[in-house]
């Protein structure tokens, strides 16, 4: 488990051609955010996802190499969606300036260079603590009806 307060930003994702999307949080932990943390968020109905499959259906090898096996390249991918997710923010994304959140990790790479200002990555399951804003962050989901 891993757990912060700071900048949040959730987006959907389409994660399988056509029409398999979900929705993922991104922020940042650690020495002036040196590690990201990119997780699933839990939305009724809807799979749990394991992010490094995600990934690794997209072949991340083709743009980031192949260093450390394919971990570097699925971490970068991962980060790439979040970063850009909040660099160029896509309609009905959610950014929230200052939320308390925990993460339940799957998995964690250190990363053999750093990517986008980050040198590692934690992936799992992300909750954010008020109820209030869990429900904005679900509410992201395509087609969710806020309630």
């Amino acid at each position: 488990m891993v757990a912060g307060e700071g900048r949040v930003t959730v987006l959907p994702l389409l994660h399988t051609w056509p029409d398999g999307y979900s929705v993922v949080a991104y922020t940042t932990t650690g020495h002036y955010g040196s590690t990201a943390v990119v997780g699933y968020v839990p939305v009724p109905g809807v799979p749990d996802l394991v992010l490094a499959d995600v990934a690794a259906r997209h072949g991340p090898t083709r743009l980031y190499g192949a260093a450390d096996g394919s971990r570097f390249a699925r971490a970068c991918w991962l980060i790439c969606v979040g970063w850009s997710g909040r660099s160029v923010p896509k309609p009905g994304s959610l950014e929230l300036r200052c939320a308390a959140w925990s993460l339940e990790v799957d998995g964690s790479t250190e990363l053999v260079r750093t990517m986008y200002g980050h040198d590692a990555l934690y992936t799992g399951r992300f909750l954010l603590t008020a109820p209030d804003l869990m429900a904005r962050a679900r509410a992201v989901f395509p087609g969710a009806t806020v309630g």
